[in-house]
């Protein structure tokens, strides 16, 4: 069974067609991608599955169960987390604040003993900024735990983001647009990174992407999308070869 399962999703916004009965399978252990041109509606499928877009049509399944009547809480305690294309850090608290806030679904003290000193909610405090912590250093910001986001380069901020996403130990992870925005340099360590949350953590990904460089290198398929309608899908370098994709995304030789 797939852990992610797509079934003739469609969103219309108005009389526009974001999405039109898309359907497509993320196994479990995979690193999918899914690419398209700009306003292919990659970023909104990312909207249906996190449960911020209500869709006309369709049905989303994680791990067998339906999600489209789940709010965006319960389906993270699924086992779903995302990253955003534009970055949604709070940007005047410092990295470990940050990652922190990804962990509320691991925080089980109460209000009562949370709202005081207690050994309970001192034990639970401790523990969710050890995983914080953990998360931090297998992204490689340890030594910035601490610091502001807001004074951090855009490359580094991203890896935040990451990191407290990852914090809620999901089975699946959504991530928008990884390498936007950062140097080639850091496109390499990003990729880097996310060979290593597939293969060290077992987390099955799927990514929207415009690098193709990056997505061919790291993705076990790929799943393309114009004008709301998937054109293709299949290995990377079944993908590279298709004439509709050539056409639409990729531009010919």
């Amino acid at each position: 069974m797939p852990l992610l399962e797509v079934r003739e999703l469609t969103v219309r916004f108005g009389g526009v067609v974001a999405l039109d009965r898309v359907s497509f399978d993320v196994n479990s252990g995979e690193v999918v991608a899914l690419i398209g041109p700009n306003g292919a509606g990659k970023t909104t499928l990312f909207n249906v599955i996190a449960r911020v877009y209500r869709p006309g049509a369709g049905a989303v399944m994680l791990d067998g169960e339906p999600v489209l009547k789940l709010a965006p809480h319960q389906v993270v305690r699924r086992g779903l987390a995302r990253t955003f294309q534009n970055l949604a850090l709070f940007r005047s608290m410092t990295c470990l604040e940050n990652v922190l806030v990804g962990d509320h679904i691991n925080i089980r003290s109460s209000f009562l003993g949370a709202s005081a000193p207690v050994p309970n909610a001192l034990k639970a405090e401790a523990e969710a900024r050890n995983r914080a912590v953990e998360v931090l250093d297998f992204v490689g910001l340890a030594p910035h735990a601490h610091h502001p986001v807001a004074a951090l380069p855009f490359g580094v901020q991203k890896r935040v983001e990451l990191a407290r996403a990852l914090v809620s130990k999901p089975r699946l992870v959504l991530l928008d647009e990884p390498a936007g925005g950062i140097s080639h340099e850091e496109v390499g360590d990003m990729a880097r990174l996310v060979q290593r949350i597939h293969s060290d953590l077992g987390v099955t990904v799927l990514l929207v992407e415009h690098n193709m460089g990056f997505v061919m290198g790291i993705s076990d398929r790929v799943v393309v999308l114009d004008f709301g309608r998937k054109i293709a899908e299949g290995t990377p370098a079944e993908v590279r070869k298709n004439p509709a994709v050539i056409e639409a995304y990729l531009g010919a030789a």
